[in-house]
């Protein structure tokens, strides 16, 4: 079992910087390959970034450049450091996690709110 834990949403005004934290339980943290994922108002959750356990990372187009999605295999920790924030970037984020890329994502956090006010 995986427990995820996120922090670091809040208040940010357009064009400036967040960083989220997501804090994981267990011993093989280093195996699994966590993403980020949002949901804002009225629409669907989407992926924003993951990294692989070796260290690979994938970026939506909307984030790609602006956002940063790095792990500390030592911290059990993953974070996200959003730069260049846009009213558009407004929305729940969680932490997810899955072991391969052929399974779901199994394991999630239970969301932080972030807010971009123009």
């Amino acid at each position: 079992q995986v427990q995820l834990v996120e922090s670091g949403g809040g208040l940010a005004q357009a064009g400036g910087s967040l960083r989220l934290s997501c804090a994981a339980s267990g011993r093989t943290f280093s195996n699994y390959i966590m993403a980020w994922f949002r949901q804002a108002p009225g629409k669907e959750r989407e992926l924003v970034a993951h990294v692989t356990s070796g260290g690979t990372t994938y970026y939506a187009d909307s984030v790609k450049g602006r956002f940063a999605f790095s792990r500390d295999n030592a911290k059990n920790t993953v974070y996200l450091q959003m730069n260049s924030l846009k009213p558009e970037d407004t929305a729940v984020y969680y932490c997810a996690a899955r072991t391969r890329f052929s399974d779901p994502y199994n394991y999630w956090g239970q969301g932080t709110q972030v807010t971009v006010s123009s």
